[in-house]
C-alpha cells in the first residue's frame, strides 16, 4: 500500500514553465498521480532553455525541467486535431484535480474553463495561476516571475537604498506553486467533508504581496513609504553580510541582543568592543553600524566563510555561511538530512535533485521517477488507465492527435 499522503489523488496537470509545475511537483512528491499534458507542436518552453545535460541540446535533457517535473507521467496532446479531446475529457473524467497557468483567456478558448471542467466531473477542482488573477482590469496582462516581484512591491523593498535589486530567481513562481499546492490539498479536504468540488483562482503578485507585511502594514497603519535597508534590520545590529577570505565568499551574521554582541566580540578576540559605548548596546551598534561593520569584515576577511559561521555558532550568535551550488551539495548536514536524491533518467543519466522539502513521520513525500520524457507515458495513460484500445491509439498516433 501506497503511504505517501495524496496516494490515490490523480491530478492532470496542464502547466509550464516554472510556477505551475512547482505546484504540481509538490503534489506529485506527496503521492500524487500527476499526469503532464503537452503537446510536440508547442513544447513548454523550459525543454529548450539551458542548461542542458552536458551540455548537449534535447527536449528531453534540460536540467530545470528535471527539477520541476520529476514523478510525474508525461502524455502528448494535441487539441487541435480530432480525437484528442475525448481522450482528455475521459481522462479529467476520472481525475480529481486540474492545475493550468495559462493566461485566463486560455483555458476557455479550449473549451476546458471551469463550467466545462465540471459538466465533465461536478466534483472537480480546478486551479489557475496567472499572473494578475483570473478577474480585474489587468487579468490579461502577460507577466513572468520577476514581473510579479516588481508589481507585489518585493522589488521595491529589495537592493541598496539607491537602486533596487530585480527577482533573478523568480522567487514568486515558487510562492505562487507551493499557495497553489496548499489550496488544492485544502480544496480536497472541503470536498471530502462536502463533495464539492471548487475553482481556485491564484494571482502570482497577490501571494508576493502577502510575503511582506511590514511594508503594506507600515503604509496601512503610518501611511508611510518603507525605504531598501539593502542588508540591514530596523533593531539588529550587525546584521549584514560579511567579506570573507577566499574566492567570494561571504557569511550573514545577526545580532539580537547584548549578551550576542559580548560573545561575538570575544569570539573574534576583541572582547573591547562590547566595552566600547560605541557598540555596548543595541541602540548604539545600530546607531554607528558603519562603523562596526568595517571592524567585522576586518575580522571575517582573515577566515573562511565556514570558519566564521563555526566560531560564531559556536557561542550561540547566528552566522551562517552564503553558499554556492556546488558547496551546498556537498555541505555535511545537507548530506546527513538526505535532501539530494539520486534519481535515474533515461536520457540523462543518474543525477541529483532536491528531495521535498518537509520530512512527514507517518507519510513521507519521495522521488520515485525522474521527469518524463516527452510523451513517455501515452499508453499507460491512454491505454491501460483508461482502458484505450491500441488500435485506437494507433490510428490517434498516426492522425497527429497523440503528438
Amino acid at each position: 500500500m501506497d503511504s505517501t499522503a495524496l496516494a490515490g489523488v490523480r491530478v492532470v496537470d496542464f502547466t509550464w514553465v516554472w510556477a505551475g509545475p512547482y505546484c504540481t511537483k509538490q503534489l506529485a512528491d506527496m503521492g500524487g498521480e500527476v499526469i503532464k499534458i503537452e503537446t510536440a507542436s508547442r513544447l513548454d518552453t523550459v525543454r529548450r532553455e539551458p542548461p542542458h545535460k552536458d551540455g548537449e541540446f534535447g527536449i528531453n535533457r534540460n536540467a530545470t525541467f528535471s527539477f520541476y517535473n520529476r514523478n510525474k507521467l508525461g502524455c502528448t496532446l494535441n487539441l487541435k486535431t480530432p480525437g484528442a479531446m475525448e481522450l482528455l475529457t475521459e481522462l479529467i473524467s476520472t481525475c480529481d484535480v486540474v492545475v493550468e497557468n495559462f493566461a485566463p483567456r486560455v483555458m476557455p478558448s479550449l473549451g476546458l474553463d471551469y463550467p466545462s471542467l465540471k459538466a465533465i466531473r461536478p466534483d472537480i477542482i480546478m486551479v489557475s495561476l496567472s499572473g494578475f488573477g483570473g478577474a480585474g482590469p489587468y487579468k490579461d496582462y502577460v507577466s513572468y516571475g520577476e514581473h510579479a516581484s516588481n508589481f507585489s512591491g518585493l522589488t521595491s523593498l529589495s537592493g541598496l537604498a539607491e537602486r533596487p535589486f530585480g527577482d533573478q530567481s523568480a522567487l514568486s513562481d515558487q510562492t505562487v506553486g507551493l499557495m497553489g499546492a496548499f489550496a488544492s490539498v485544502s480544496a480536497l479536504h472541503h470536498r471530502a467533508k462536502t463533495g464539492e468540488g471548487q475553482r481556485i483562482d491564484v494571482s502570482q503578485y497577490e501571494a508576493m504581496a502577502s510575503f511582506l507585511p511590514q511594508g503594506i502594514m507600515d503604509y496601512s497603519l503610518n501611511q508611510r513609504i518603507r525605504e531598501r535597508q539593502g542588508n540591514r534590520d530596523d533593531i539588529l545590529a550587525p546584521h549584514d553580510v560579511y567579506r570573507c577570505s577566499g574566492d567570494d565568499q561571504w557569511v550573514s551574521i545577526a545580532v539580537a541582543t547584548d549578551d550576542e554582541w559580548e560573545a561575538m566580540a570575544n569570539a573574534m578576540g576583541h572582547p573591547e568592543w562590547s566595552l566600547d559605548e560605541r557598540f555596548s548596546e543595541a541602540l548604539q551598534r545600530w546607531s554607528n553600524q558603519d562603523i562596526l561593520d568595517e571592524l567585522i569584515q576586518e575580522w571575517t576577511e582573515q577566515h573562511t566563510h565556514y570558519e566564521v559561521m563555526h566560531t560564531l555558532q559556536a557561542v550561540g550568535v547566528a552566522a551562517v555561511a552564503t553558499l554556492t551550488s556546488d558547496e551546498l551539495m556537498e555541505d555535511p548536514h545537507i548530506k546527513d538530512r538526505g535532501f539530494f536524491v539520486e534519481v535515474d533518467h533515461a536520457e540523462m543519466g543518474p543525477h541529483m535533485l532536491t528531495g521535498p522539502s518537509w520530512k512527514m513521520s507517518e507519510t513521507p513525500g519521495r522521488i520515485k521517477r525522474g521527469a518524463p520524457l516527452l510523451g513517455e507515458d501515452n499508453e499507460y495513460v491512454f491505454g491501460q488507465i483508461l482502458g484505450f484500445p491500441s488500435d485506437k491509439l494507433d490510428d490517434l498516433t498516426e492522425r497527429g492527435a497523440l503528438h
